[in-house]
């Protein structure tokens, strides 16, 4: 580790700003910081759903994802910087294909429910989604890394799927919504 933090409290973010990997001041608020901090909620979402016993397959699919949105966060933090490759979204395709192997057709929409694990993947899948809509704005200021958009894009699709493989894990079956008739 190159630098260690000997002080939490800096105090130069009392302003409103934080500083990026660049050494340049933005506000706390701005696109970046946005898409930086979902990330990171993501992330910590994620370990929620490893703190559960999963599968040894989603077990190892997370914590790399885990690696890879620090990846994220840091090319995030600086401008000009890529770390996200074609690789990384290849490598979660091929996961979700492996995974989406073993379920069922998907013919009706499911819930965001069901045991611990499958509902806290499920609200990692939508926070995943946010964390795209924030990226996509800040694109629209400033040019990101395609292949950045793309992997988060494929994230959520990933994180779908694990929680129909956590579902059955957990309960044998998913929650299917069941559509309210016109109820006067």
């Amino acid at each position: 580790m190159a630098n260690r933090l000997t002080r939490i409290y800096t105090r130069t973010g009392d302003d409103g700003t934080t500083g990026i990997g660049n050494n340049v001041r933005v506000d706390k608020d701005s696109p970046r910081i946005q898409s930086i901090g979902t990330i990171d909620e993501l992330n910590s979402i994620i370990g929620m759903v490893l703190a559960h016993t999963l599968l040894d397959a989603v077990t190892d699919s997370l914590i790399d994802v885990q690696n890879d949105l620090f990846d994220l966060g840091g090319e995030l933090a600086m401008p000009e910087y890529t770390t996200i490759s074609e690789h990384y979204v290849q490598r979660l395709e091929s996961q979700l294909d492996g995974f989406n192997e073993q379920l069922p057709m998907l013919k009706e929409f499911i819930l965001p429910a069901g045991g611990i694990a499958t509902s806290s993947c499920h609200l990692a899948r939508s926070v995943c989604r946010r964390a795209e809509r924030c990226m996509v704005s800040l694109h629209r200021e400033e040019a990101l890394n395609p292949q950045a958009i793309a992997y988060i894009n494929r994230l959520s699709d990933l994180l779908f799927v694990i929680a129909r493989v956590l579902a059955r894990h957990e309960n044998g079956a998913e929650v299917l919504w069941q559509p309210r008739k016109n109820q006067e």
